[in-house]
């Protein structure tokens, strides 16, 4: 199998949002996607974008992303944050997720950010597992917090 690793372009918008369709519904919550498809293409390729990502391919069909912002902490700098990364599911196991991990890794570095963070639920094991093999932190301490403005 041959699959393609890139940058997400403007024109990868709609097959994206399909798969974060996809996410939310492995997540439990379709409900709780509400942007349009005018709005996540304008934060990623507008005049001031919010978010960048890498997509993979295969027989150039999009069957992955990984989608990433820059927060900043006070204490830390510059991070790569994580949005969401999902490998559709009849593509799972193929070692697609670890090619876009790996793309995300080798961004951050060219960046010069020293750290990725993101969120996994926590009776995602198949996520959980995933990240143990890089060696992540899971930070059970912190508390998410939001609020609908």
């Amino acid at each position: 199998m041959d699959i393609n690793i890139r940058k997400a372009v403007a024109a990868d918008c709609p097959r994206i949002l399909e798969l974060v369709r996809e996410l939310a519904q492995y997540e439990r919550a379709p409900q709780e996607v509400t942007i349009s498809l005018e709005h996540f293409a304008e934060s990623g390729f507008g005049d001031s974008p919010v978010w960048w990502g890498c997509v993979a391919e295969s027989d150039n069909i999009i069957v992955g992303f990984a989608l990433y912002y820059i927060r900043f902490s006070t204490w830390k700098g510059q991070a790569m944050y994580l949005e969401d990364i999902l490998v559709t599911q009849s593509m799972r196991g193929k070692g697609i997720g670890q090619m876009l991990f790996d793309q995300l890794v080798a961004e951050a570095r060219q960046k010069g950010l020293k750290r990725i963070c993101w969120q996994v639920l926590d009776w995602n094991e198949p996520a959980i597992n995933f990240y143990k093999k890089y060696k992540a932190h899971f930070d059970g301490e912190w508390i998410n917090c939001s609020i609908d403005v």
